[in-house]
């Protein structure tokens, strides 16, 4: 395996990550150490900064002699010699008011499976807990998951991350959310930050994290009582026969398709059902595309 650069990271509010707040997102917070990975090459443990690749004598604030000292790393990429470890080894940079117990150890973020020249998949959180745990390793949790959230859900979030920070001593850098079933309009999966504006102008580990249900959008009523799969469907196979058969480059046409089928089809029945509401026709949209993804992956694999 060779060194790849951890790039995916947008801020909130961007075209990049316009849309990934539809949906469930996990609120993840923000550690304000060096960015590091670690992946196995030919039973060699060997790690990275945010540019470069690390050696003994040129190292990141000793981050890979930290890594070479815990035998636990390479006994967990040896049972899994094809996942990467992204995460940050916290030593001092911004943010000085972190616990004296957290400095100098890694705190993974994001787990990977390297597929080569095909990329890296993420594991969602809910997977790779576990197996970072059966070997004791330390990660950031989740501060909570938030469904179909505004920007203010989010913003509250900032309120409540006091990840690893001394007792009294505010809050931290910001957060990262993180919704697994969100791909962007260039088709790549990237999270989204929120930066603390006290941050901004100085530059839990718990059990379960709290479920924050926003209030159910009329966009994905919508879709959950008219965009079903049997409508998905039905549109898929009308291209499929005008075509005689399906490529790739049809994917374009399915989704226009079914959006704008939904909306000749059921506007009516819409305004009747719920009592002529406001609809936001691009989240609309967006909540479209994602149904259709969800209900024919195949076809974007």
């Amino acid at each position: 395996m060779e060194f790849k650069k951890y790039q995916h990271l947008e801020r909130f509010g961007t075209q990049e990550v316009d849309g990934i707040e539809l949906g469930e997102c996990l609120v993840f917070p923000k550690v304000d150490g060096t960015n590091g990975s670690i992946w196995l090459d030919n039973g060699v443990v060997k790690a990275g900064s945010r540019n470069r690749e690390l050696s003994v004598d040129n190292d990141d604030a000793g981050f890979y002699s930290y890594i070479l000292s815990n035998s636990k790393f390479k006994s967990y990429l040896e049972k899994h010699p094809t996942h990467r470890l992204y995460g940050e080894f916290l030593v001092p940079h911004t943010l000085k008011t972190y616990r004296d117990d957290a400095w100098r150890k890694f705190y993974i973020f994001d787990v990977v499976i390297d597929k080569e020249d095909e990329g890296v998949e993420y594991i969602p959180y809910s997977i790779y807990q576990d197996l970072l745990e059966e070997f004791d390793l330390e990660y950031i949790p989740p501060l909570c998951i938030i469904k179909n959230g505004s920007y203010d859900n989010f913003i509250k979030s900032l309120e409540v991350n006091n990840f690893l920070i001394k007792d009294g001593s505010g809050n931290g850098e910001g957060v990262v959310l993180k919704n697994y079933d969100f791909y962007n309009k260039y088709k790549r999966q990237t999270w989204a930050k929120i930066v603390t504006s006290e941050f901004k102008e100085k530059h839990r580990k718990a059990i379960g994290s709290p479920v924050i249900e926003a209030k159910e959008i009329v966009e994905q009523q919508i879709v959950d009582d008219y965009c079903i799969e049997a409508f998905i469907e039905k549109e898929y196979a009308k291209i499929v026969n005008d075509n005689e058969g399906w490529k790739s480059k049809m994917i374009p046409m399915l989704l226009g398709r079914v959006y704008s089928e939904l909306v000749k089809e059921e506007i009516w029945n819409i305004l009747k059902q719920y009592k002529n509401p406001k609809i936001d026709f691009k989240t609309l949209h967006a909540l479209v595309v994602r149904k259709i993804k969800q209900t024919k992956p195949v076809i974007f694999g």
